[in-house]
């Protein structure tokens, strides 16, 4: 964990609904600079709902709140601004953009984030080469149309690439394991792992445990219901792992039926 104590990202009582139906319930979550973070859930618990509401996606509506970047409330601001910012989704279900090659989609989205929106093209090919190496990218990839004809891990592997050209510094990866096969998953691990810093946090949404064996997070939560109902180490993951969701499930039913027997007790 982060030995410096400064947040970086914030959310404080975030209550979120779409369609009028209220998804998250009250979020509370703080990411200090250098550190990693997981939240796990079943479907529908809301942790991918967060990770769209806090990039700005539009179809969401936020009743009650804030969402903090370097100290600053983000919330009124487009997607693109908060990218610009540094902040980075990579997406579950990329999307394809035929005719748009990779590089040239890359450059792009780096000219926009650069100040007086110039990028040398010497230089950023320089870039891409070095990152493409490190993930095991072969060369051709940066001439293929973005996600046009991708297999799974080639898409997912495309996002970490983003990661790498743009180097935000707050990186949510919403279910990047998902439908990777154990080689695919390693090389994205390896992707995340290779830019860990002091300056950089990052926030992991997934199901399962399993991304957890290769990149392992200072601290993982667990959402339910909207919320953020128990907070740990590895070890709830690895509770998780190894007994389900149910326990939690009891003890907080278990704990709901304690507060009303004190409620009627003093009533």
């Amino acid at each position: 964990m982060s030995n410096n104590g400064h947040p970086l990202f914030e959310v404080e009582n975030l209550k979120v609904a779409i369609d009028g139906n209220e998804i998250l319930r009250g979020v509370d979550l703080t990411i200090n600079e250098g550190e990693i973070h997981a939240i796990m859930g079943r479907n529908g618990s809301g942790k991918s709902t967060m990770a769209n509401v806090v990039m700005g996606h539009p179809a969401y509506e936020v009743l009650e709140g804030s969402v903090k970047y370097k100290g600053k409330d983000v919330l009124e601001l487009d997607t693109d601004e908060r990218a610009r910012l540094g902040m980075f989704l990579a997406f579950q279900y990329p999307m394809s953009i035929p005719g748009v090659t990779v590089a040239k989609f890359l450059h792009s989205a780096l000219k926009a984030r650069a100040e007086g929106g110039d990028v040398p093209v010497r230089e950023f090919r320089v870039n891409l080469n070095k990152a493409m190496d490190l993930l095991g990218v072969d060369s051709s990839f940066a001439s293929r149309y973005v996600n046009d004809g991708f297999s799974g891990g080639e898409k997912k592997r495309l996002e970490i690439l983003q990661m790498f050209v743009l180097e935000p510094t707050l990186c949510i990866l919403d279910e990047t394991d998902s439908g990777l096969d154990i080689d695919a998953l390693k090389t994205v691990a390896e992707g995340v792992n290779a830019l860990r810093s002091e300056q950089r946090a990052m926030l992991l949404i997934t199901h399962y445990q399993r991304v957890l064996n290769y990149v392992e997070p200072d601290v993982v939560h667990v959402m339910m219901d909207g919320k953020i109902v128990r907070t740990g180490g590895i070890e709830l993951a690895e509770a998780l792992e190894e007994k389900g969701y149910e326990w939690i499930e009891q003890e907080l039913f278990h704990d709901t039926d304690d507060a009303t027997s004190a409620e009627a007790a003093q009533a």
